[in-house]
């Protein structure tokens, strides 16, 4: 059963997504759940989010084995540290929506 708590809890994860995804971006974004779309719209600007900071990571690291002069190495370093934290935040996320979801379906009518 999910309890208000867990409700919270959920609710700072996916805020802390959006502010991770904000600050790797380049701009401090948090969304407020409250106000404009509700929880499927935060979850799918996360989820894209998630997507960009993969993408991003994963074009860093090939222009820098191409040998752009441009990309550093610590710069390839941060974007996938950056991504993987911010899918490891998204997977925790999906686990706790899941065990919310069984919870619910188990519960007696």
């Amino acid at each position: 059963m999910t309890t208000p708590t867990s409700s919270v809890q959920m609710q700072f994860l996916i805020n802390n997504l959006q502010g991770l995804a904000g600050e790797a971006a380049g701009k401090n974004t948090r969304v407020d759940l409250a106000v404009g779309g509700g929880f499927g719209a935060a979850l799918r600007a996360s989820l894209e989010r998630i997507n960009t900071l993969q993408n991003e990571s994963a074009s860093k690291s090939r222009a820098f084995q191409a040998g752009d002069a441009d990309v550093a190495l610590h710069e390839v370093m941060i974007a996938g540290q950056k991504a993987s934290i911010a899918f490891e935040m998204g997977v925790q996320v999906r686990n706790r929506l899941l065990n919310a979801y069984k919870d619910i379906m188990n519960m007696q009518v």
